[in-house]
């Protein structure tokens, strides 16, 4: 409970900054809700409870999956999620994600390099359970 409180401060935090893109899309009955954020900007307790190297040259990407179940409420889902990330020069990564479960949340971290504030554009495949 005191790690999910912590990750809901952090998310809480950086949804008070302002918004460079849409952080979420639907599909059909689902929702796929997505962040990315330089590691640094964790506060130490949130890195150290889920394993993250906080560093200026290290990014992390949050993912979350949502099955619509009426107009207003939506209960996590487990999925397979392929990540990847082209920088402004076409450099390609593949993130890799390890799934996080709290009581009734579910989501997906990755952790990748980045290097000169570099800008990426990310593809997600989401394939829900």
């Amino acid at each position: 409970m005191r790690r999910l409180l912590l990750l809901l401060s952090c998310v809480l935090f950086f949804a008070a900054l302002p918004a460079q893109a849409q952080q979420s899309q639907e599909f059909g009955p689902y929702e796929v809700h997505y962040n990315a954020l330089n590691a640094s900007l964790l506060p130490p307790q949130v890195a150290q409870a889920y394993d993250i190297q906080r560093s200026n040259n290290r990014a992390v990407l949050n993912i979350s999956v949502l099955r619509k179940q009426s107009e207003n409420d939506a209960v996590p889902v487990h999925a397979r999620i392929q990540a990847s990330a082209i920088n402004l020069t076409g450099q390609r990564r593949n993130i890799e994600l390890r799934e996080v479960g709290e009581s009734d949340a579910i989501y997906y971290l990755g952790e990748f390099r980045v290097h000169n504030l570099e800008t990426y554009n990310f593809t997600l495949l989401v394939t829900p359970d």
